[in-house]
């Protein structure tokens, strides 16, 4: 019986970490200047270069790029990407340890997870091999 309180007492003086949105403002903070990697269901899902101006570089690390703009609205973070005529809003969540991303409205199991950051911009040499492009 002792045992058993004393998990509950160390469940109860260790709470998890609780998910806290960013504000559009930490995001760009967050993200300024810099690509972050993704990972969904701990396998490698994308990576976003952040650019000045809100501008951005999109790629499911293929070699296909997508270029759009993100803005906020309220504490979503949306995106709209020239190839598309909507734009997809995200909460993203940072609770101390690890940042994550969610796609308004879906199962916390489908988060993309930041993976890693750096300063080197994304590679994006296809579909249209030949042609540079600078941000």
């Amino acid at each position: 019986m002792r045992m058993k309180h004393l998990c509950l007492l160390a469940l109860i003086a260790c709470p998890a970490q609780a998910e806290t949105k960013m504000t559009p403002s930490q995001f760009e903070t967050f993200t300024r200047d810099t690509t972050v990697f993704f990972n969904r269901h701990d396998a490698p899902y994308g990576a976003e270069q952040y650019l000045r101006d809100r501008r951005v570089i999109w790629s499911f690390l293929d070699g296909t790029c997508q270029r759009g703009i993100w803005f906020g609205e309220g504490d979503e973070i949306c995106f709209l990407y020239d190839d598309q005529p909507d734009a997809l809003c995200w909460y993203f969540f940072d609770d101390g340890v690890r940042q994550s991303a969610r796609i308004v409205g879906d199962d916390p199991a489908d988060d993309l997870v930041v993976v890693g950051k750096s300063s080197d911009p994304l590679v994006c040499p296809g579909p249209d091999v030949g042609v540079s492009y600078r941000p």
